[in-house]
């Protein structure tokens, strides 16, 4: 009898509840540190305390990955004669998760560690695609031996309206920010070889800008993996979302349109009102 598998991913991937649900897709949370009070990703913290804890104290949440130990525990949940699993992690740029899974699954066969180089819902496409993988009969070894063409062809990017919570997370320097800031700098955060890079600069209010990125984005990405999009955002106001998912779905070049939310940990990192466009190339 061929063994079950089972998709898991860390926190980062900023799965809907609804697209949890539909895929049966366990996600094991990030640690985010409120000064010296820790919480889980998603649990019991949410992108509103975040941004409270911000406003009230001036400084940006902490995250951090599990500790080998925590992963080998998640890990063992699932029995190696009924399942294999695949386990997905944010860029190991970004974070220990990925080596920290590693260690963990050194004496687990049927544990398939998948660094996604990417974040947010760029991991998330890779899972999605393995859950389609999944359904078409393959294995969880041909699925994490396929992925490897695939990882590198998703385009990941983010508009970002300030600089402040990466300068003060320490990813970018209090120069770019103070100068991002003068100038009215609305930046593109692309995610390329597994690591962050600033792309093209918009000026303006931020949701004048997202049209502009969008089309930008679409335009410089002809041919796509049509299966689906994701628009992932850190926004209260639903105007400029729902503007920038009428965008992608007018484009005809998906079959299926997503939104979701950041999460805290991703949150964290490029605070409110960010918008991002991520699909595949082909």
């Amino acid at each position: 009898m061929s063994k079950k598998i089972k998709i898991v991913a860390d926190s980062t991937c900023d799965i809907s509840p609804e697209l949890q649900q539909k895929y049966n897709i366990e996600i094991h949370p990030f640690v985010v540190n409120l000064g010296e009070k820790s919480f889980r990703d998603g649990v019991d913290i949410s992108t509103d305390d975040i941004l409270k804890y911000y406003r009230q104290t001036g400084n940006v949440s902490k995250t951090a990955a599990a500790p080998p130990g925590e992963y080998e525990e998640l890990f063992r949940q699932w029995d190696p004669d009924e399942y294999d699993v695949l386990f997905f992690t944010i860029s190991s740029g970004f974070s220990s998760a990925y080596a920290n899974a590693c260690l963990a699954a050194e004496n687990l066969d049927n544990i398939y560690v998948v660094e996604s180089a990417n974040l947010s819902t760029g991991i998330l496409l890779i899972v999605l695609t393995a859950a389609d993988m999944i359904e078409s009969g393959m294995s969880a070894a041909e699925i994490a031996e396929k992925l490897k063409e695939i990882i590198p062809k998703v385009r990941a990017s983010f508009v970002i309206d300030t600089l402040e919570f990466l300068w003060k997370g320490g990813r970018c320097s209090g120069v770019a920010a103070l100068g991002a800031n003068l100038l009215r700098l609305k930046p593109c955060i692309e995610v390329i070889d597994g690591g962050m890079s600033v792309g093209k600069k918009y000026r303006g209010n931020i949701d004048k800008v997202i049209p502009q990125y969008i089309r930008d984005r679409l335009e410089s990405t002809p041919d796509v993996v049509r299966r689906r999009v994701f628009i992932t955002h850190t926004f209260e106001d639903r105007a400029p979302v729902e503007a920038a998912l009428k965008q992608a779905r007018e484009s005809g070049m998906f079959d299926e349109v997503l939104e979701t939310r950041a999460g805290c940990t991703i949150y964290s990192h490029c605070g409110p009102n960010t918008l991002g466009i991520l699909y595949i190339e082909q």
